[in-house]
């Protein structure tokens, strides 16, 4: 019997089966990605930045192929597929054109000095352990800095997206980059425990839940290596008085729908102040009984199925639990019959305390509407949270937003009368059981350097 199945969700039909790799298979593979760093880190970052143009080039050739497998082997629609290969081909163009100047020396006049240099030196080969919510910009958002920095790079993706992670392989070695710079490895958890734990490998990062985040994190941390987290969140969408209502609608309503609501950096709960509550409510309802689930390559679905019927049942206890403990379902809320692994876009009321709605991360098209006092009530319920990746603001007053985000949330990132999943001219990443460390805006690319300080004298 296989190790690995993978599952078409969308029709609960097998796609694929794969065998986990032998312990010596995966240390042949550690060794040689070692190797090829040591040759990596001696190439300029001109020539480096010329290979990530590279990879981006042939990315672009495998777009549809690659788009399809994801949306095969996850769910996602086949629309947002294509645009998750866009943002991918955005990370390299960045990179290519950033990382030259970010990792450029930095020479300081110090009293006493002739000089002082510091410099970012890559460290290693670099163990990324990746969700199957976004099959490939998971990937792309470490390697392409690390690359760029001058690591190597070993991917363990989620079980399910198996054949993306293989195909994404295939990209990367058929651009300029050497084959053993990147490498994607297909082992079970204990494996995994002892590459954490392996000599040659430098630096760890995970993309996952925070319970999966603290079990790396006390790996990474015994073996004393650097770790980066990217954890869960249920990110609040603040509205305040002054605040376009129509605006904030569309925008709740396709920041907690996009990729099916299996997104960290989704909307979770909508908090809005009483004076608005009532109409905001009554739009935003009609929005999400208007969307359509259905197949995730037909253009007119709206909503694909989650991406394993472990996920839509775990969704839906978490649905029922909160209904017990006081919420109601003001839209959606159905487990749907037939083949796949669908759930409706639903709105909970009445969210309080003590229940999933409130407390925990609904990883699914599944929003909790808070109705809050005022604009301090809203931030107090906002940051009423465990969590603290990202969440909006929606307000008229644009200098009163920004500095409501900058002072008073508690979040590693916040979007201001919008939406977007992420950019790559800015950092990514939360604070609290969000987990820590960042990607992206430059500061992905030194969270695995050494930075090291050279201390130049002056002559006697």
């Amino acid at each position: 019997m296989a190790d690995i199945t993978t599952i078409n969700p969308a029709t609960g039909e097998a796609i694929k089966e794969y065998d986990y790799m032998s312990n010596d298979e995966v240390n042949k593979i550690v060794e040689s990605s070692h190797q090829a760093f040591t040759e990596w880190r001696k190439t300029s970052h001109e020539a480096r930045a010329k290979v990530i143009i590279s990879i981006g080039e042939t990315l672009l050739k495998y777009k549809e192929e690659l788009s399809k497998l994801m949306t095969e082997e996850r769910g996602k629609l086949y629309s947002q597929s294509l645009q998750e290969i866009d943002l991918c081909k955005a990370i390299c163009d960045y990179t290519a054109e950033k990382g030259v100047a970010a990792l450029a020396d930095d020479e300081r006049d110090i009293e006493g000095l002739k000089k002082g240099i510091v410099t970012y030196q890559p460290i290693g080969v670099i163990y990324g352990m990746q969700p199957w919510n976004f099959p490939a910009y998971q990937v792309f958002r470490y390697t392409i800095a690390n690359l760029m920095a001058g690591n190597s790079i070993l991917l363990k993706h989620a079980s399910n997206v198996t054949g993306s992670g293989l195909l994404i392989e295939k990209i990367f070695h058929e651009s300029e980059l050497p084959n053993d710079l990147f490498r994607t490895i297909l082992i079970d958890h204990d494996q995994s425990e002892a590459l954490i734990g392996h000599d040659k490998v430098r630096g760890v990062t995970l993309t996952g839940s925070d319970g999966a985040g603290s079990i790396v994190g006390q790996q990474a941390a015994k073996a004393i290596k650097k770790v980066v987290l990217e954890l869960g969140s249920n990110d609040a969408f603040i509205v305040l008085e002054d605040a376009d209502v129509e605006l904030a609608v569309e925008t709740c309503t396709q920041a907690r729908l996009i990729n099916n609501g299996e997104t960290c950096v989704a909307a979770k709960r909508f908090i809005v102040v009483d004076s608005l509550y009532d109409d905001f409510r009554e739009r935003i309802v009609k929005k999400f009984a208007d969307a359509k689930s259905g197949d995730p390559m037909d253009d007119g679905s709206d909503l694909g199925p989650l991406a394993r019927k472990d996920l839509q049942e775990k969704l839906h206890e978490q649905v029922e639990d909160s209904v017990a403990k006081g919420a109601t379902i003001a839209v959606g809320g159905q487990l749907p019959e037939g083949k796949g692994s669908f759930y409706p876009a639903t709105i909970l009321e009445n969210v309080e305390k003590g229940q999933p709605a409130y407390d925990d991360e609904l990883f699914g098209p599944v929003a909790s509407l808070i109705r809050a006092k005022d604009q301090d009530d809203a931030l107090r319920i906002a940051n009423d949270s465990r969590y603290g990746l990202g969440g909006a603001i929606f307000s008229k007053d644009e200098d009163k937003a920004i500095r409501l985000a900058r002072e008073e949330f508690d979040t590693g990132m916040v979007y201001i009368n919008g939406y977007g999943l992420a950019n790559p001219a800015l950092p990514f990443g939360g604070v609290k059981n969000s987990g820590h460390g960042r990607e992206h805006g430059g500061f992905g690319i030194k969270e695995f350097v050494n930075i090291k300080g050279l201390h130049v004298h002056k002559s006697q």
